[in-house]
């Protein structure tokens, strides 16, 4: 394994992660953050307010929550905190360590 390539529990916690079909909807919207209604920062440098990603996932806010915060334990996002309101952007370094780990080892 080379030394970037993710380890079996990081794989294990990826696809964990991405095995429910809202988190993978999740990570393809973050791939276009302007796609979102603007906010006050904007969502290309601080990330997508959770309550945007709340309103296209037509879930609550407490799933919405939940649905972060296992693509966060998984290093898929990560997240800024703007007054009171969190943000997550995709975490491009980790998926290009994903994106190799998969080409080169599976």
């Amino acid at each position: 394994m080379v030394a970037d390539e993710l380890d079996p529990a990081e794989l294990a916690a990826v696809f964990g992660a991405l095995s429910n079909p809202a988190r993978l909807a999740i990570m393809r919207w973050l791939k276009d953050p302007s796609d979102f209604p603007p906010q006050l920062e904007p969502a290309e440098d601080v990330g997508v307010c959770l309550k945007h990603i709340q309103s296209r996932a037509g879930v609550s806010q407490s799933t919405a929550s939940q649905y972060m915060a296992v693509l966060q334990r998984a290093q898929l996002v990560t997240s800024t905190k703007v007054g009171p309101w969190v943000h997550y952007k995709r975490n491009a370094d980790y998926l290009a360590r994903l994106a190799e780990t998969i080409k080169t080892d599976l």
